[in-house]
């Protein structure tokens, strides 16, 4: 049975009085999340990732298409869907005046979770989280990592088997990000959780996601490893030179070389793979009487992807 099994889901927001505005969200999207899987959800500012989101949550009721999760129709039977499943935020808000464990015992009381078990959960989650030494604090006077923080612990209240995470590193330090990543991968190792996440951040996604989903306007456009996608939309290898005197022009028209950007010093040329067409390179420089000074050669990573697939 899949975690999420998610076929040709539509959605249209309307608004407007004078003149009725309508506005596509999410157009025929098809997504199948196997169990234990993490799956990133990319795409860039309304793409339709927090719509897609809340539509699997049972947020938002779709127009068209059919949703399930965990086996369960999220139209026909909301309820039995929201004990499984839970979300955070990276803009998650709580009651000003309220200290981390009255926010979580509140959550787990909506739950269902109650006396001994409830107080035992709250203080498993004050710990995980680090959260020990802020019991006191009022929410309002937390810092925007332990605001997050916060704000996971309150999405595991229920063990949910499925996790959706809206950019859960929004705005956090480094420091503070890598935390939080490591948290979310020991999820699924420790517990074999599902979790579907959105992110800005291609690090993140490259280093968490089994998966990813690249969405656009309302489609998904691409879905793979970040190997996988790479290939797909076949972006070259990057070999960058810095020479004496400076790169011939004649180097952008050499076998296998896509593109040449020269950029303070340096020449940088997009190739087809770059095992093969190094040595092809070094050979033509010294032919010309080129000195090479620098080279450095790289893989494209998951934001030249991104970049491509969002033009």
């Amino acid at each position: 049975m899949l975690a999420i099994d998610a076929r040709e889901v539509e959605k249209t927001f309307r608004g407007g009085w004078m003149r009725r505005r309508q506005t596509p969200a999410l157009r025929g999207v098809s997504l199948q999340v196997e169990p234990g899987a993490i799956v990133g959800l990319l795409g860039p500012n309304g793409a339709g990732k927090t719509t897609l989101l809340s539509i699997l949550a049972t947020l938002l009721l779709p127009d068209r298409g059919d949703v399930k999760v965990l086996g369960v129709d999220v139209c026909r039977n909301p309820t039995a869907v929201r004990r499984r499943i839970n979300m955070a935020s990276g803009n998650a808000s709580f009651l000003w005046s309220l200290r981390p464990p009255e926010i979580l015992a509140f959550y787990g009381r909506l739950y269902g979770v109650s006396g001994r078990d409830l107080r035992r959960r709250v203080d498993e989650l004050i710990g995980t989280f680090e959260l020990e030494a802020h019991r006191r604090t009022p929410y309002n006077e937390l810092s925007t990592g332990l605001k997050q923080r916060l704000a996971l612990a309150k999405s595991l209240l229920n063990d949910p088997a499925l996790l959706f995470l809206d950019e859960p590193t929004l705005g956090l330090d480094p420091d503070v990000s890598v935390r939080i990543r490591r948290v979310i991968a020991e999820l699924r190792r420790t517990r074999g959780m599902t979790i579907v996440l959105t992110t800005h951040y291609m690090r993140e996604a490259e280093d968490l996601c089994d998966e990813i989903a690249f969405i656009k306007g309302g489609r998904i456009l691409a879905r793979g490893t970040a190997d996988a996608l790479k290939r797909q939309i076949r972006i070259g290898d990057i070999i960058a030179v810095r020479t004496d005197p400076p790169v011939p022009a004649m180097l952008a028209d050499a076998q296998g070389v896509l593109r040449c950007v020269a950029s303070d010093g340096w020449v940088e040329c997009t190739v087809d793979a770059a095992e093969k067409r190094l040595p092809e390179l070094l050979r033509t420089l010294h032919m010309e009487g080129v000195v090479v000074r620098g080279i450095e050669v790289r893989e494209p990573d998951l934001e030249d992807v991104f970049v491509e697939l969002a033009r």
